[in-house]
C-alpha cells in the first residue's frame, strides 16, 4: 500500500544535504518534497501542513552526532513525528465483562463481516477466547448466511434468528444465549449503507446503548482515502467508538486514511487487515508502520507471524529428521503450507528491511508455490518419503503428472537438495541447542519464481 509514499519520501531525503548541522537551507527543499508526498498520498492538507511544521521545528539547530549523517537524523525525526502522529503506542482491546462485546460499525462495503470473522479467529487463537458471532446485518441479502460461512471456515458459532428484523433484539438475545453456553466474547456484526444515513446511525446507536459493549469498533476500507477520514469523523460524533480498523490494507491505495485518521478522530487504529485470509489481521503498531512507510521493514511482525503458525511438537521431530538428514517431500510440503498461512509472500519479503525497495517491480505471485506443489503431489508416497530413489524414468513421469516438464522436476530436486543440506549444515554446526526452539524449515525466498 504505501509504495508510492516509500518512493517519495526517499526521494525526498536525498535532497537534504550538509556537514555537522540540519539548517533551514538544507532542509527547506526537503520539507517541500515531504508535503507533496504526503499529500499525493491522500493525507488531509492541514494534517501535512502541522506534520512537516513540527518535523522543521525538531530538526532545525540538530547536533548531528558523529558518523550520523544528516539525512539520517532528519529520517529519524520523521519516524518518530510518524509514530506520535498514528498514536505512538499500540492499543489493545479492553475485554472486561463476561461474556465481553465487541461492536462492529462501518458502511458497507469496508469488510465488517469479514473483519468480524478475523477478530474471532485471533482472539480464539492468540487469547483463547470462547467467541460467539451475531448476524445482526438484516437488510443486505445473504448477509446473514455469509457470517455463518465465515463462522464456519474458522470453527466459531454464529447466532442468527430467521425472520427477525430487529438487530437490537438479535443482539440481546445473543448475549443471552452467550451467558447459557459459557462463550465469553461477542462480536456483533451490523448492517452498513453505502453512505451515511440516519436510519443507519440511530440503528448503531441503539445497539450500543443497548448492549452497552466493551469495544466499539469503525471499520473502514482503508482504499476509500480521504473520504474515510471524513465517515470516520461522523461516526466518531455519534458513536464516540473506541477504536478504528483499517481494512484492505495489502490493496494499492494510497495509504493516506493509515496516517490521517488517528489525528483527525482522536481514536486509535486497532487492527489492520492485511490480505483475504481469515489469518491476515495484525494489531496496528505506530513505529511499525513507520518503519514500513520509511522502507525500513518490519522484522518483529514477520518472526510473529512465522510464531503463530509455529508448531513445537512438529518442529521438535523435524530437528530430529534433519539432525539424520531424512528431511523429505511431506516434511517440505508442511514448511509450505505454513508460510502460505503467514501471508501474503511478497508482503512477507517486503518486511525485510532493505528487500521491500528491490522488489518492488516484481510480480511475486500469491500462488508461487503451485508448480512446486503439483509437482510433489505427483510423486508417489514411495517417492515423497525418498527422494534419493527419483531417477530419471521417475522424474520425467512426475513431469508429466504434474503438468511441467523435467526441467522444472530438475530444478526443484537440485533446491529441495541445497535446502536439505543446509538445513543439516546449520543444525549440526550454527545454532546447537538454540535451533530447537525455533522454525528452522523457511523456504529460501530466492528459490520463489519472480516475474520482473
Amino acid at each position: 500500500m504505501f509504495e508510492n509514499l516509500s518512493e517519495r519520501l526517499e526521494r525526498s531525503f536525498k535532497i537534504l544535504k550538509g556537514e555537522g548541522r540540519i539548517s533551514d537551507i538544507n532542509v527547506a527543499e526537503t520539507l517541500k518534497d515531504v508535503r507533496k508526498a504526503l499529500l499525493e498520498a491522500d493525507v488531509n492538507y492541514t494534517l501535512a501542513k502541522t506534520f512537516t511544521d513540527e518535523v522543521k521545528q525538531k530538526a532545525l539547530g540538530q547536533n548531528v552526532l558523529t558518523s550520523v549523517k544528516p539525512k539520517e537524523m532528519f529520517i529519524k525525526i520523521v519516524h518518530d513525528e510518524m509514530v506520535r502522529l498514528m498514536g505512538s503506542e499500540t492499543a489493545e482491546l479492553q475485554l472486561k465483562n463476561r461474556p465481553a462485546v465487541i461492536l462492529m460499525s462501518g458502511l458497507q462495503g469496508s469488510g465488517k463481516t469479514t473483519f468480524s470473522g478475523k477478530l474471532a479467529n485471533w482472539l480464539k487463537t492468540q487469547q483463547h477466547r470462547k467467541p460467539l458471532l451475531v448476524a445482526c446485518d438484516v437488510y443486505r441479502p445473504a448477509a446473514v448466511n455469509q457470517l455463518h460461512v465465515v463462522g464456519e471456515s474458522i470453527g466459531v458459532p454464529v447466532y442468527s434468528e430467521e425472520g427477525s428484523t430487529n438487530p437490537v433484539q438479535i443482539a440481546l438475545n445473543a448475549v443471552r444465549e452467550a451467558k447459557l453456553r459459557d462463550y465469553n466474547l461477542v462480536i456483533v456484526d451490523t448492517a452498513g449503507r453505502l453512505a451515511v444515513d440516519e436510519q443507519m446511525m440511530q440503528e448503531i446507536s441503539q445497539l450500543k446503548e443497548a448492549l452497552n459493549p466493551d469495544e466499539t469498533l469503525f471499520v473502514v476500507d482503508s482504499m476509500t482515502g480521504q473520504d474515510a477520514v471524513n465517515t470516520a469523523k461522523e461516526f466518531n460524533d455519534r458513536l464516540d467508538f473506541s477504536g478504528v480498523v483499517l481494512t484492505k490494507l495489502d490493496g494499492d491505495a494510497r495509504g493516506g486514511a493509515a496516517l490521517s485518521i488517528r489525528a483527525v478522530v482522536n481514536k486509535p487504529i486497532k487492527f489492520i487487515g492485511t490480505g483475504e485470509k481469515m489469518e491476515a489481521l495484525d494489531l496496528f503498531h505506530p513505529d511499525r508502520m513507520a518503519n514500513r512507510i520509511l522502507g525500513m521493514g518490519d522484522v518483529v511482525s514477520l518472526v510473529e507471524r512465522a510464531q503463530a503458525v509455529y508448531d513445537e511438537q512438529e518442529a521438535r521431530r523435524l530437528q530430529k529428521k534433519i539432525a539424520k538428514n531424512k528431511f523429505d517431500f511431506n516434511d517440505f510440503l508442511t514448511q509450505i503450507n505454513q508460510i502460505k498461512k503467514m501471508g501474503n509472500i511478497k508482503d512477507l519479503a517486503a518486511m525485510i528491511p532493505g528487500v521491500g525497495k528491490s522488489i518492488k517491480d516484481m510480480d511475486i505471485q500469491d500462488d508461487a508455490f503451485k508448480s512446486i506443489e503439483a509437482i510433489i503431489y505427483s510423486m508417489t508416497p514411495f517417492e515423497r518419503a525418498n527422494p534419493n530413489a527419483i531417477n530419471q524414468s521417475r522424474r520425467m513421469r512426475i513431469a508429466k503428472g504434474s503438468g511441467t516438464n523435467i526441467q522444472e522436476v530438475n530444478r526443484l530436486l537440485k533446491q529441495f537438495e541445497q535446502t536439505r543440506k543446509m538445513m543439516k549444515m546449520v543444525s549440526d554446526k550454527h545454532f546447537g541447542s538454540a535451533m530447537k526452539n525455533m522454525p528452522k524449515s523457511m523456504m529460501d525466498l530466492n528459490n520463489i519464481p519472480l516475474k520482473p
